[in-house]
């Protein structure tokens, strides 16, 4: 009966130590699962945009750099080229000018249904930059005209819009939207314009990772 009992006592402590190994090990491994740990991203985005300013035709050209969090929210700095066929007379100089310029600052997007292939998000730029006046008449061969300080104004500008994203594959993303230009009143030579406010849509390609560090296995730790 001794025996027995030894026998049993020893089988018993063996079962526990290979237990508390088993969950050493275990304890050594992380196991990732998509619907529950967060999906880091980041790209790099050129847009391309059509609108007006003051009734006139305006372009647009842009490049943004962000981080995105879990396919659901996107925070990074974006900055936007414009130019706009105002053909303003100025009476000091004697010809018609064209606006041309830049700003940038925040950009922040929202994510909604981020799991679908096309996605809803409203982007907002938040930033600074400066406009000015140059001649229309640029693209003469005898252009030569030297910009200064002078020639143009700072600006603050607020960009909130709206855009549908087209998810292609893990690394490409297009995008389609229109957004609203709010800016401060600028003081330049010729005074006509006050603001750059205007709609404008455009098209735009995203170039990155969006679901970086997706995996369904265990690893080490």
């Amino acid at each position: 009966m001794k025996k027995i009992t030894i026998t049993l006592l020893a089988l018993f402590l063996l079962a526990i130590c290979n237990v508390r190994a088993q969950e050493e090990d275990a304890d050594e491994y992380l196991e990732f699962n998509d619907r529950n740990n967060v999906v880091h991203g980041v790209y790099l985005g050129f847009t391309m945009g059509y609108g007006e300013i003051d009734s006139q035709n305006a372009y647009m050209a842009g490049l943004k750099v962000a981080y995105v969090a879990n396919q659901q929210f996107e925070i990074g700095f974006a900055g936007n080229f414009l130019f706009s066929e105002q053909d303003v007379f100025n009476n000091t100089l004697s010809r018609n000018e064209d606006l041309i310029g830049a700003y940038g600052g925040f950009h922040l997007e929202p994510i909604f249904f981020s799991k679908s292939k096309v996605n809803l998000s409203f982007p907002l730029l938040i930033g600074a930059g400066a406009v000015g006046y140059i001649d229309s008449n640029f693209d003469d061969d005898d252009f030569d005209e030297e910009l200064t300080e002078d020639d143009f104004d700072a600006i603050f500008v607020a960009e909130p819009g709206v855009s549908l994203l087209f998810n292609i594959s893990r690394y490409l993303q297009l995008e389609a939207g229109v957004k609203y230009r709010f800016s401060s009143e600028i003081d330049i030579a010729p005074v006509r314009l006050k603001r750059i406010n205007g709609f404008s849509g455009g098209i735009g390609i995203k170039v990155g990772i969006f679901n970086m560090g997706r995996n369904r296995y265990k690893k080490n730790l």
